[in-house]
């Protein structure tokens, strides 16, 4: 196993502490939530480490394009669901439920048809687009910005929720295209 695949499973790895971080958060404790944004910085790091890696040392595989998104979905969403759930975040800093459910469709909804894909060609190659890094980039943010309870997370959350949804249509979109052009190979043979 190559560095790059190994980074992706350590941004994995973090999860659970993310999660307990902020289980066991309290205003009274508040040097916990620091810990969390740590972790979490950390694993956006690996995140870019691991990209970095397999482009300059060309460790890119197959696993790498299966568990590298896979590190970032399980990643945002859990910490989406955490911090939309915890009630012991000040009100103000919650993530609205919205959010969350906005992430996770795009991304149940991208899986589905990553699935129709692969099962109509035989083959599938997952490649982000630019749109869908600055989704990535701004998910990142809005998570980072509620730990350090900045203000204005409203206004950044609709911006996340903007980048998403045109996101995943961008990607419904292409997915389309390609699935057409793989049915209209197969009338043709």
């Amino acid at each position: 196993m190559n560095l790059a695949n190994k980074l992706s499973i350590f941004r994995i790895l973090i999860i659970p502490f993310f999660v307990a971080f902020i289980i066991y958060y309290t205003p009274e404790k508040d040097y916990i939530r620091f810990w969390a944004l740590a972790f979490f910085s950390l694993a956006v790091l690996s995140d870019a480490a691991d990209g970095f890696v397999a482009r300059v040392k060309g460790e890119k595989t197959v696993l790498g394009s299966i568990i590298d998104p896979l590190a970032d979905k399980l990643l945002l969403t859990t910490c989406f669901i955490t911090l939309s759930i915890s009630d012991k975040f000040p009100f103000e800093y919650r993530l609205p439920p919205w959010l969350p459910i906005a992430v996770i469709s795009r991304d149940v909804i991208l899986v589905i048809g990553a699935v129709i894909i692969h099962m109509g060609s035989g083959n599938l190659q997952v490649s982000p687009n630019k749109l869908g890094k600055v989704t990535t980039f701004f998910q990142m943010l809005t998570i980072i910005w509620v730990l350090l309870k900045m203000p204005y997370i409203k206004i950044l959350c609709y911006i996340t929720v903007f980048f998403t949804i045109i996101s995943g249509l961008t990607y419904i979109a292409n997915g389309s295209r390609l699935l057409n052009q793989v049915v209209h190979i197969n009338k043709k043979t």
